[in-house]
């Protein structure tokens, strides 16, 4: 794979940031061009390594090697097709996926790894715009009906699959536009929404058909659309958020993630928020409690805001500045990340747990209470190390507990796991017979990636339960086949 002596005669690259000066102004991706020359040679320091244990790193299991080499021997129209053989979305993935194919690179054993996301979203990008990359409707229909509820990652992937397949999809999504949080949940600055959009259309164009507006045990009854649907599934995500229940917590300018988040997606879309319902940071002493990446698009959100001050909390102790000895290769790697919000400023803090919080007369938050605390499980306060730190905006990204249970999973009435996700077995059916569930709703709080891989593995027992409901008899002639897994 590569040029046998690449990964010997040639270093790590990756497409620069632009100046923190100027994308801090704007809100368009941070990243800048990679051109084509470095990129052939970053496909060069892919090794003949045996065993790919980037395979195994990757959800989807991506056949990179096979497209490192292809890039590096410029053949782009066959390497577009190995991409897609196991991942719908690789333009998703290469821009907000923290690359665990990277953590597993053999190369990274002792060298910076191979360069596999630059790779991977410059492959799908040429796709797109040398034309290569176009709807693919099936040749002839199953005459079965498969409702997706959920238009993130998991659904778009499983109703694309799906529909290939020769079923009839139609996506249930209930905010008003899809793309469920890739739509309102990544920033701009990581993913712009016309990559989601062109997608969309593709999908769309290939037969999918797109339901908006549509809250499935709200708007649209749970039993309605099993009776009309041959098979469900349930791709809604994991939307509870984690709460810091400590005095205080009621006070006004305090509010989840997924309340500041969406409100800044939608001023990029052009949309226009009732003035008592705006959540700005703007000339605001910003407090972000938690430290992943939800934090992170957070920080770079608030930045682009102009805030008085920023500030960013996590309980944990601070990582490694190198991998973890308790995370070796191939192991995904516990050490400190600095994200291209980080680079735009803000005071990032670890070991803090919050106390309390106190506000004004009007009941709006004025400070927090914190203290410094020790490592896990027990994070033990230390003596002496209180303080109070002013705040007009706290925002808590602490992670998500699980999907939400009141209305479409209570209404169904399925079984859900110790953590509060729906229960399935390893043909992703639910307790529920052709209920199905797939991605966070599933599995809990994850990558994007995983999201997709969930989408495609419940889209192929989908398509296996529908064959065994109808008599092979009546399938039309020419039925695509799922791409396999």
């Amino acid at each position: 794979m590569g040029k046998i002596s690449g990964f010997i005669e040639y270093g790590r690259e990756i497409a620069s940031r632009r100046e923190v000066g100027e994308r801090v102004n704007d809100w368009f991706e941070i990243y800048q061009d990679f051109p084509e020359q470095k990129l052939r040679i970053q496909g060069a320091r892919c090794m003949d390594c045996g065993v790919p244990f980037c395979h195994t790193g990757c959800p989807v299991n991506n056949l990179i090697p096979d497209w490192n080499d292809l890039v590096y021997r410029g053949r782009w129209k066959e390497a577009v097709r190995q991409l897609h053989a196991t991942n719908n979305f690789p333009e998703f993935t290469g821009r907000i996926c923290p690359a665990p194919c990277e953590a597993a690179c053999v190369l990274g054993i002792n060298e910076p790894p191979v360069s596999i996301k630059q790779i991977e979203k410059s492959i799908v990008e040429r796709g797109f715009a040398e034309g290569w990359i176009r709807p693919e409707p099936p040749k002839s229909r199953s005459g079965m009906r498969v409702a997706v509820v959920g238009s993130g990652p998991a659904g778009l992937a499983a109703a694309q699959q799906l529909n290939r397949a020769g079923h009839s999809v139609t996506v249930y999504e209930k905010a008003d536009r899809l793309g469920g949080l890739l739509r309102y949940g990544i920033p701009e600055f990581k993913m712009e929404k016309r990559i989601l959009d062109r997608r969309v259309v593709q999908i769309g164009e290939e037969g999918v058909k797109f339901v908006t507006g549509a809250h499935v045990g709200q708007t649209v009854g749970v039993e309605d659309l099993r009776r009309e649907s041959d098979a469900v599934l349930l791709a809604g995500g994991a939307e509870a958020p984690r709460d810091l229940r400590v005095p205080g917590r009621e006070l006004k300018g305090i509010y989840f993630a997924m309340e500041f988040l969406p409100q800044a997606n939608k001023r990029c879309q052009g949309d226009r928020l009732p003035p008592d319902q705006d959540i700005l940071a703007t000339g605001k002493r910003v407090i972000i409690i938690g430290g992943g990446d939800t934090g992170a698009d957070c920080l770079g959100t608030v930045h682009r805001q102009r805030p008085a001050s920023v500030h960013q909390f996590e309980i944990m102790p601070m990582p490694p500045a190198e991998r973890s000895p308790l995370t070796p290769w191939p192991l995904w790697p516990m050490m400190l990340r600095v994200e291209g919000a980080h680079e735009e400023g803000g005071i990032r803090d670890w070991g803090i747990a919050t106390v309390k919080f106190c506000g004004d007369r009007d009941g709006k938050v004025t400070q927090l209470h914190g203290i410094r605390v020790g490592p896990p499980p027990t994070f033990e306060p230390l003596p002496g190390s209180e303080f109070v730190m002013d705040a007009d905006l706290v925002l808590l990204a602490m992670g998500f507990t699980g999907p939400v249970r009141s209305g479409m999973i209570e209404e169904l009435g399925v079984r859900v796991d110790p953590r509060g996700n729906v229960e399935t077995g390893s043909d992703y059916m639910s307790s529920l017979p052709g209920v199905f569930a797939a991605g966070d709703m599933r599995r809990g709080q994850s990558l994007v990636v995983w999201a997709i891989s969930e989408g495609r593995s419940a889209a192929r027992s989908i398509d296996r339960y529908l064959k065994t409901i109808e008599p092979s008899s009546s399938l039309k002639a020419g039925t695509r086949e799922l791409i396999s897994v």
